[in-house]
């Protein structure tokens, strides 16, 4: 079955044999980026349209957007967006809780941000946080259909790309500029040449495995020494 039509499945069978549906106007759409990098954060983001204003075009999951389509369609989401909010969940706290209740963690702040205008948060995935301060459903697929959370997962990507090309600037033997922390070839050759930064996540293996190696520091501290 194709991604929209699980999807698709996914909201029939919230809507099988239940009560009357409830006519919710103001969705928040909830998407992560960032879940499986070595290094930098989780982004999570939601973003809530007002009904009432003309849709976007051009919406669709961040990852089949070019990094250029992904900017300019930012920038009209910040733009039409009657709330927005964006988390950047780093790497101590995403060592501390694991990746996939900081995930979580960063879900509940997100949608807290955004609940004044919003009826229902609207999850990409199949589970919902524990806390919300709104009523959730988890949706299969939804960066796929759902424009809500197409956006989000565009925010989430795009913020996230942006801290690393910071990160990019004070670490530049990573090439973080070009892989965003993933674990590519070039960035295991180098984490195993330089060592971990603190940008790194400690609790994944590849980088546990290179704790040996003497810490990487900024290069403008190299610099100085």
């Amino acid at each position: 079955m194709s991604r929209r039509g699980a999807a698709a499945a996914t909201l029939a069978l919230f809507g099988a044999g239940g009560p009357a549906p409830v006519a919710v106007q103001r969705i928040a759409g909830v998407d992560e980026a960032g879940r499986g990098p070595l290094a930098g954060p989780v982004a999570v983001a939601a973003v809530v349209f007002n009904p009432a204003r003309p849709r976007i075009n051009g919406l669709d999951d961040s990852k089949q957007l070019t990094a250029a389509r992904r900017d300019q369609l930012y920038d009209r989401i910040i733009d039409r967006a009657l709330a927005f909010h964006v988390v950047l969940v780093d790497a101590p706290t995403v060592d501390r809780l694991n990746i996939y209740q900081a995930t979580l963690q960063g879900m509940r702040e997100v949608v807290a941000a955004v609940a004044h205008v919003a009826d229902l948060a609207r999850i990409d995935g199949n589970v919902v946080p524990k806390g919300l301060v709104l009523p959730g459903e988890a949706l299969i697929g939804g960066d796929a259909i759902d424009r809500a959370i197409m956006a989000a997962s565009i925010l989430a990507k795009v913020s996230r790309d942006r801290y690393m090309q910071q990160v990019h600037a004070q670490y530049p033997h990573f090439g973080f500029d070009q892989h965003k922390g993933y674990g590519t070839p070039a960035h295991l050759a180098a984490l195993r040449e330089h060592g971990p930064c603190v940008e790194h996540r400690r609790s994944f293996a590849p980088v546990r495995e290179c704790l040996a190696v003497p810490v990487a520091v900024p290069v403008e501290m190299a610099l100085a020494l």
